[in-house]
């Protein structure tokens, strides 16, 4: 998959995102509260979220940089940096910048950053090596890096399951070992090899595990539905019957999870601290 088409795929589903904020907010933010405190931003500081998505997790950070600081909000797909800009308003945020911002290609002078948050972005990244290079870059000497990327596909089976069901019937390919993905990064070794690699010191490397908890499975797979393009492509190409199939096939693999009619999944992300040495 190419750039350009990795952008269009966010900018069909951006609009459900935004829609599904506060539900993914609410299952996530005890990892972005993990971030921030991690980064430790201090008043005055710079701080570049990237992928920041609808931008909670930097606006935390935000608060503690306060007036005299600085947060850049950024996310490479325009119409989600505009969504976090609408969110910044709703809470009244004043001390901060959005962009739209390549995390390979940064479009920002070396070593003007005191910190860095990316939550679930760099395996994302065509080149996660290049997007922590150029981190490294715009990090002044001494700067932190706080990031999450997603442990293994069978450490989360509230996103993997429905991708599992997809491939076995032949309705979407099976991920590519080194693909852009959501679990691409699962191997622990590697992303502290990506970070030392890049020439970042790592301070903490930890599993940090999450539950994602639905009132229904009508209610996960309506959100899941509004959020996925691979789950959206995959039903704008069959017919009901088999869209029901495969729904059916997805209540059975999840049934194990669930608690009185609610569904409650399991999952665990990596969160790391990374330093620039002085």
């Amino acid at each position: 998959m190419t750039t350009d088409e990795q952008r269009e795929g966010w900018r069909s589903v951006a609009a459900g995102w935004e829609r599904r904020r506060e539900a993914i907010w609410e299952a996530t933010r005890s990892v972005s509260e993990r971030l921030v405190s991690l980064l430790d931003p201090k008043p005055g500081e710079t701080v570049l979220e990237l992928a920041a998505g609808s931008g909670d997790t930097g606006f935390l950070a935000g608060e503690l940089v306060g007036p005299s600081g600085r947060l850049v909000s950024s996310d490479f797909v325009p119409e989600i940096v505009e969504s976090a800009r609408r969110r910044a308003d709703e809470l009244g945020l004043e001390n901060v910048e959005f962009a739209v911002l390549d995390a390979q290609a940064l479009d920002l002078a070396d070593e003007s950053v005191d910190g860095v948050l990316c939550r679930w972005g760099y395996m994302l990244a065509p080149d996660p090596a290049a997007a922590l290079g150029e981190t490294y870059r715009i990090l002044r000497p001494g700067g932190r890096v706080s990031l999450a990327v997603w442990g293994s596909a069978e450490e989360n089976p509230w996103a993997s399951t429905i991708g599992v069901v997809l491939a076995a019937r032949g309705l979407a390919p099976p991920p590519e070992p080194d693909a852009p993905g959501p679990f691409r990064l699962g191997d622990r070794a590697r992303v502290v090899a990506l970070l030392e690699g890049a020439g970042l010191e790592v301070v903490v490397h930890e599993d940090e595990p999450l539950t994602w908890s639905y009132g229904s499975f009508d209610e996960f797979w309506e959100i899941t539905c509004d959020v996925s393009r691979a789950l959206q492509t995959a039903l704008e190409g069959i017919d009901a019957r088999t869209a029901a199939d495969v729904r059916d096939e997805v209540v059975g693999r999840l049934e194990a999870y669930r608690q009185d009619g609610a569904l409650v999944i399991p999952g665990v992300t990596q969160v790391a601290l990374a330093r620039r040495p002085e």
